[in-house]
């Protein structure tokens, strides 16, 4: 079957730019949202896909915030559905020479950096994240030298060239356990990219944190007086909210916690009712594991403020099926790294596996009925 050109529609979306003086500045980027498929032309692009995913001995790895359709056809051709550094995880330990990674660049990066042997493929290279694109390697190294006396803590959502920067990298399920083993070590943090994050480890853990200034223009968009006001007209349901929402949204939260902890909340939960304040993709999962329960996305506006994410990420919508198809009939799209810079990036990664593993309780427990796959955001 010969499928046309997909019709593309590009978007600008500003976010949070730091440079290595800590001054900050509101900036640009572009989106390109793919157009909805008909339901005929979805069947035959996943028929087509799932072809080719054999076919190539490829994997595909998708995250939770990209299409149902693609998370649905990662895990029909045995491939997972999950946060960046699972993604990447079961990439290493899948027996495919090829993985394609759904979801945004620096997840690509991390599944190269942990398999540099492999092909790692995107749907779209320019799929990139605000908090990524906020945090420039070069500013962010000046910035590190000027406070050599802090250990270097950073997101999973940074590019190779930070991570090769840092001391640790961390993930949301396990930031507050390795900032609270720093600080009983004595160690001052330089803690990037996302600023609301860091506040919230700051204030649970009391550390010394000096932060860089990013956000995520998702979770920045939640509104906390609004929440409040969703929340009173439905006083049963539990708020599952992701820290790197801002403060006033994160202190209406019964549940502060990663992907996986949220997911869980769901499934475990007793309520019927769950408001959710992160990416509204995750709820495709969330009625897959939870299908008796309601599900409610938490407000993105409000106060004559129209929303500009809407709780979806531009970049994470940039996956689609076409352009799964394409880079797998043509090999684009593929992630290329210095290898020196995927071996130093690796250092941070490596100890925080290390720490993981030594200190189980540092991430949230499995949950039994979970596909394999859903990992620690």
């Amino acid at each position: 079957m010969v499928f046309a050109a997909p019709v593309m529609t590009d978007q600008t979306f500003e976010y949070s730019r730091q440079d290595a003086s800590g001054a900050s500045c509101v900036a640009q980027a572009w989106a390109r949202l793919p157009q909805p498929l008909s339901p005929q032309e979805r069947e035959a692009l996943k028929a087509r896909a799932a072809h080719l995913l054999q076919s190539r001995n490829a994997v595909l790895v998708a995250h939770y915030y990209v299409d149902g359709d693609l998370q649905d056809l990662a895990l029909e051709t045995g491939g997972c559905v999950a946060d960046s550094l699972e993604m990447a995880r079961f990439g290493r330990e899948h027996a495919a020479q090829t993985l394609v990674v759904a979801g945004v660049r620096f997840m690509g990066e991390s599944a190269k950096i942990l398999s540099p042997h492999k092909q790692v493929l995107m749907p779209d290279l320019q799929a990139t994240c605000s908090l990524d694109l906020g945090c420039p390697a070069d500013d962010f190294a000046r910035f590190c030298d000027a406070h050599p006396d802090r250990q270097v803590v950073v997101y999973a959502n940074t590019s190779a060239a930070v991570k090769a920067r840092a001391d640790w990298m961390v993930t949301s399920s396990c930031a507050l356990a390795i900032v609270r083993h720093l600080k009983a070590q004595g160690q001052k943090i330089l803690w990037a990219p996302d600023r609301h994050l860091g506040r919230y480890i700051q204030e649970e853990t009391g550390a010394d944190m000096l932060l860089w200034d990013g956000a995520c223009i998702v979770h920045d968009e939640f509104k906390g007086e609004e929440l409040a006001a969703l929340k009173a007209q439905h006083p049963q349901a539990m708020v599952l909210v992701h820290p790197e929402s801002p403060r006033s949204v994160v202190a209406l939260a019964d549940v502060v916690g990663s992907t996986s902890q949220m997911l869980q909340a769901v499934v475990q939960g007793q309520a019927q009712t769950y408001i959710v304040a992160t990416d509204n993709l995750i709820m495709h999962r969330m009625r897959q594991l939870a299908p008796g329960k309601t599900l409610i996305e938490a407000p993105t506006a409000g106060n004559a403020a129209s929303c500009k994410s809407c709780a979806h990420c531009p970049w994470m919508a940039m996956n689609d099926l076409q352009r799964l198809v394409d880079c797998l009939e043509q090999g684009s799209g593929e992630v290329l790294l210095d290898a020196a810079l995927g071996l130093q990036a690796k250092v941070c990664i490596g100890r925080m596996l290390d720490f993981v593993q030594a200190h189980p309780e540092a991430l949230a427990p499995k949950v039994q009925g979970f596909v394999r796959g859903i990992g620690a955001a």
